[in-house]
């Protein structure tokens, strides 16, 4: 097994949210990789005295170990315990009833000799490529078919859509959220390679459209998880760059490759 990890604030001078790992079992037979997104909040209005970068450290730090210890417990199963984990870390000091208490999108991937299973939760991406070099992108895209008109202003997404039945969901303080993710196994044979990207490295094709999942994996594969988000830096800096809602935005990007 080969893998490749990159990540890269939005800018130096502030924290990146982002939080990436992979586990390789010494056994050799099996292994996992674990992508979060923190949530920026607006302001700082969180109800927590805990940043999101560490509030993003700690559900990825257990979503990981449990990973490779619990080979018994379903990837929902998993993400229902690290929320749990995490929300008993600062449950006394902290408002988690909080709308935007500290969240993340999810990309878990987790593999034995058989079979790979994925979990994805909200707008982070995972993609398999078969050994025909086939690509499938397995997507959470509850927040991309919301009517732009619930997307105007925080305060509408926080009242109207955020982890609320017809809207989107994430990672937060609820455990009862992990029965919501996008969630499958594929025959392990039936994958040669696999990609998770924040929605900070996908932005090459879904928002730059610089090419499609195919090419973005391949990418990733010729020339490394580093170039793929240098990529993404240049397309924002284009005088022509479209306008977005933030002009950069943490990236991060995994690959792995059998």
């Amino acid at each position: 097994m080969h893998a490749e990890l990159s990540s890269a604030p939005a800018a130096p001078e502030r924290p990146n949210e982002d939080w990436v790992s992979v586990a390789a079992p010494a056994s050799g037979h099996g292994g996992a990789l674990v992508l979060l997104d923190g949530v920026t909040p607006p302001l700082d209005d969180d109800g927590c005295t805990h940043s999101v970068p560490w509030f993003t450290a700690r559900l990825g730090g257990a979503l990981t170990k449990l990973c490779a210890a619990r080979e018994d417990l379903t990837l929902p199963e998993i993400l229902a315990e690290a929320i749990r984990r995490t929300a008993d870390a600062h449950r006394a000091t902290c408002d988690l009833s909080h709308v935007r208490t500290p969240q993340a999108t999810v990309v878990v991937a987790r593999w034995d000799a058989l079979e790979v299973e994925y979990l994805v939760l909200a707008d982070s991406v995972l993609l398999l490529r078969s050994p025909e070099g086939a690509v499938r992108a397995v997507l959470d895209d509850r927040l991309a078919r919301l009517p732009a008109s619930a997307l105007v202003s925080h305060a509408v997404v926080d009242s109207t859509v955020r982890n609320r039945e017809g809207g989107f969901f994430t990672a937060a303080a609820d455990p009862s959220v992990a029965a919501r993710a996008v969630t499958g196994t594929v025959p392990r044979a039936r994958v040669a390679a696999l990609g998770a990207l924040s929605d900070g490295a996908s932005r090459w094709t879904e928002v730059f459209g610089a090419g499609d999942w195919a090419d973005c994996l391949e990418v990733l594969r010729t020339e490394g998880a580093r170039a793929l988000i240098a990529r993404v830096r240049a397309l924002e800096e284009a005088p022509d760059a479209p306008v977005l809602g933030k002009r950069h935005d943490d990236a991060t990007a995994a690959y792995v490759e059998w």
